[in-house]
């Protein structure tokens, strides 16, 4: 008896052991009490959709450097300063390049019938210098040999050069929230995806040159507008930029967007030999005033470790032709009321919770990765400042306006024990899910890349990818209220907790070219010092 009674007794000391390493960690328990705060604050008395009509009806859409996103911010910047926020300023950033304004459009087919035509101008085009009537073209170009065949042919028409394609009816809704089993699938790490075909990475890069080149060609042809069939169908557009914002690059010919009902309506008419005559009236705006771009930072101090860090964010800018809405206005305003809803609990937070609102991400995540390599590291030469051993984590929200329902852990499997406790309070409210997987496209990314924790919020993908995402009906109006208002609550709780923590977040091993400004040697994986 004394053997198993031996064991039991140094099984429960070794479990008692590991209880108090446990315990000591420092990672806080959710407080049912902060938490409770939280939700009435960000549930019965929201901001988030006033500021989000704000941000989409009256600035938006907001491109990055136009009027329209220097606006915006005045009243963001405003706004925070409001609510409490201290050090709440724009931080420039740069260059990014010109500005870019559509200030009017206007196309109608006139023969062989009349109707308004459903499209948008692409970014950083030009105009039409005042209405142009003209005929439409069908240039089959597919080639570069093609060109020749349209040589001195096209100055002064509206060019078509792609064919129509056939649009199917929709017999499943648009709109979609995650099953129990897409969670689990999410949830699992995915298959090793096969290597990418050369060949295939070849003819992209092929055909990006050929558009490069034909785009020059109908620009020094002077073809009055170049008329492209835009994805999606039933009225939605996709639009994003058609020229470059760089003032060194020439312009290019007006282009236009256009809903592939009424593309093939047009084209149909010229394959029956039956001539197509349009008027379109397109100013648009460039602005070299101010190359710099600038991201909007405020901050809620902490109280004995004021020095340490914890980020959340979003992109502030957007494109086009909607007002931004879901993409991403809708992340902006969730930052920002969880910011407002932490100021307005009046609870100590031991580090500095910062917000940051980031622009020129839908150029290439040119704000974030302007201010973490300012700040943390040059992910160039890949050296660290003293500054990045000071941020515990990053928190970005940038997939629409779903509920949240999870994060993407960016392969940081140390983290995990961490947030399951803390999701523990919030899986009636739909956050259920922890995925090893590392997801791209967004902020969070800059942070990543250079060894910072940086995490995106999984969402309910409702219309993002099929109706929403960069088109003409990213609007107020497809914008889920108490989705916005359940991701406030949550981002508001776990900013609360990464703060009040006794560590900072666990990290992955830095990139092995990652050195320190300073002699010290580094170390490899393992808590931030």
């Amino acid at each position: 008896m004394r053997k198993p009674l031996k064991f039991a007794v140094l099984l429960v000391l070794a479990f008692a052991l590991a209880w108090g390493v446990t315990a000591q960690t420092g990672w806080p328990e959710p407080d049912a009490a902060a938490i409770h705060r939280f939700q009435e604050e960000g549930l019965q008395r929201s901001q988030i959709m006033e500021v989000l009509s704000y941000l989409t009806d009256v600035y938006g859409a907001r491109l990055t450097n136009s009027p329209n996103i220097r606006e915006a911010a005045d009243y963001t910047v405003k706004t925070l300063g409001s609510w409490g926020l201290a050090n709440v300023h724009e931080e420039p950033w740069g260059p990014f390049g010109r500005g870019w304004s559509n200030e009017l459009f206007e196309a109608n087919e006139i023969a062989p019938r009349h109707f308004p035509m459903i499209a948008y101008p692409k970014a950083w085009t030009s105009g039409t210098n005042g209405p142009v009537t003209a005929e439409v073209v069908y240039a089959k170009i597919e080639k570069e040999r093609d060109f020749d065949a349209y040589r001195g042919k096209l100055k002064g028409k509206f060019v078509m050069t792609a064919p129509t394609r056939p649009v199917e009816a929709h017999f499943e809704a648009q709109a979609h929230r995650y099953t129990d089993q897409e969670l689990a699938d999410l949830s699992q790490a995915p298959a090793k995806r096969p290597a990418r075909d050369r060949a295939a990475r070849k003819r992209l890069f092929a055909q990006r040159q050929f558009n490069q080149k034909l785009l020059n060609f109908l620009t020094a042809e002077g073809a009055a507008a170049w008329l492209e069939p835009a994805p999606h169908d039933g009225g939605t557009i996709m639009v994003m930029s058609g020229g470059s914002q760089d003032p060194k690059d020439p312009l290019v010919l007006p282009r236009v967007a256009v809903a592939i009902e009424h593309y093939g309506r047009i084209l149909r008419t010229l394959e029956k030999n039956i001539p197509v005559t349009l008027v379109v009236n397109i100013v648009n705006k460039l602005y070299d005033d101010n190359l710099d771009s600038f991201n909007i930072v405020a901050e809620i101090p902490g109280t004995d470790k004021p020095d340490e860090a914890v980020l959340i964010g979003a992109h502030f800018d957007s494109w086009d032709s909607g007002t931004g809405a879901t993409d991403n206005a809708a992340g902006s305003a969730v930052m920002m009321e969880a910011m407002r809803i932490l100021k307005f609990s009046g609870l100590k937070m031991r580090r500095t919770v910062r917000l940051a609102l980031w622009t020129g991400e839908e150029e290439g995540l040119l704000g974030s990765r302007a201010y973490v390599k300012e700040h943390f590291a040059d992910r160039q030469g890949m050296q660290l400042k003293a500054d990045h051993s000071k941020i515990s984590g990053y928190f970005n929200l940038d997939n629409g306006t779903g509920k949240i329902r999870g994060i993407y852990l960016q392969g940081n499997e140390a983290i995990r024990p961490i947030l399951e406790k803390w999701m523990e309070p919030f899986k009636s409210m739909g956050m259920t899910t922890l995925s090893i997987r590392s997801t791209g496209g967004t902020d969070h990314v800059a942070f990543d890349e250079v060894g910072l924790p940086g995490f995106e919020f999984m969402q309910d993908p409702i219309e993002y990818e099929t109706r929403t995402h960069h088109t003409n009906m990213d609007v107020y109006e497809r914008i889920q209220e108490e989705d916005l208002k359940q991701a406030a609550v949550i981002v508001a709780s776990f900013a609360y907790m990464t703060a009040n923590a006794e560590q900072q977040f666990p990290r992955k091993p830095l990139p092995k070219t990652l050195i320190r400004a300073s002699a010290s040697p580094i170390r490899q994986g393992g808590l931030a010092p």
